[in-house]
């Protein structure tokens, strides 16, 4: 085990939001401790409506929008890059922290490796046989944009399926992290709200009237419930995670809430940024 410094972090658990504004509040958090009027943050969250969000250089044109709006779906771009991820049902989680953060520092790989212990051992203290993928992703052209078909280096994996996945940004010397562990449903529902790209694989088996996509996900990516055989609560999900990542980063996690300036710029990049049509289509 690494031997960090003590450190003390702020601990947010969000309630629902929608996905505009899930987005902006994790920017805003990275924002105001840029300019020295914030802390480094782990945060906890939910989404309603149920939101897909992009990666932030995926094209638009991957989102089925009468789909999404038949089902009540939203969608957003996100500040990290990455595919589609449709969030519903989900325990979603942030970290946002200094570059210069022992938890952190180093290339991204490293600080996935450094960060992703926390959930390790929070998911096993529930009892899930979790490890850390390591493997040099290939991306298949045919693969289609849905996140959750391949687990990157030190994301979490069960059985060989990907059970979080998690992305990264650096600016402005800070770090935003954020992730999703899925808790209970049917993973394909993503495909519900995409436009199908892609063809299946040469050596395919299934009939041509099988969406591929569907049976290749359910192979390669689980649910919490999936997992345990058991379905588990949001707020007993995030306090074994706030255990696993209090122990494994030697962290004093001090509940606390948003500060005024950083719901002033939540509100800002929300109305600029997240929920503004020419950031949401702008590739």
């Amino acid at each position: 085990m690494t031997d960090y410094p003590p450190a003390t972090w702020r601990l947010l658990i969000t309630p629902p939001t929608d996905g505009a504004t899930n987005m902006a509040v994790d920017e805003a958090i990275l924002f105001a401790q840029a300019e020295g009027a914030g802390c480094p943050t782990l945060r906890f969250y939910r989404w309603g409506p149920p939101c897909l969000s992009l990666g932030y250089n995926e094209p638009c044109a991957d989102v089925d929008e009468a789909a999404c709006n038949r089902l009540g779906y939203t969608w957003v771009r996100r500040p990290t890059g990455g595919r589609a991820i449709l969030h519903t049902d989900e325990l979603t989680y942030s970290v946002v922290a200094s570059a210069e953060e022992p938890r952190v520092t180093g290339g991204i790989v490293e600080s996935y490796r450094r960060l992703s212990t926390g959930l390790l051992t929070g998911l096993r203290a529930l009892g899930a046989d979790v490890f850390q993928a390591q493997t040099e992703k290939v991306v298949n052209p045919d693969q289609g944009a849905a996140c959750f078909d391949t687990p990157s280096n030190y994301e979490i994996t069960v059985s060989g399926k990907k059970l979080v996945g998690s992305a990264q940004v650096r600016r402005r010397g800070m770090v935003l992290q954020h992730g999703t562990l899925p808790l209970v449903g049917d993973l394909t529902r993503i495909f519900d709200c995409l436009r199908r790209t892609g063809s299946p694989l040469p050596d395919s088996n299934l009939p041509p009237d099988v969406d591929h996509r569907r049976v290749d996900l359910l192979a390669r990516a689980c649910t919490l419930e999936w997992v345990l055989g058991r379905e588990v609560p949001f707020d007993e999900v995030a306090d074994a995670l706030t255990q696993g990542f209090a122990s494994a980063l030697k962290l004093q996690l001090e509940p606390g809430q948003l500060s005024d300036y950083e719901r002033s710029l939540v509100e800002r990049l929300r109305d600029e940024q997240y929920a503004n049509d020419d950031w949401n289509r702008r590739i």
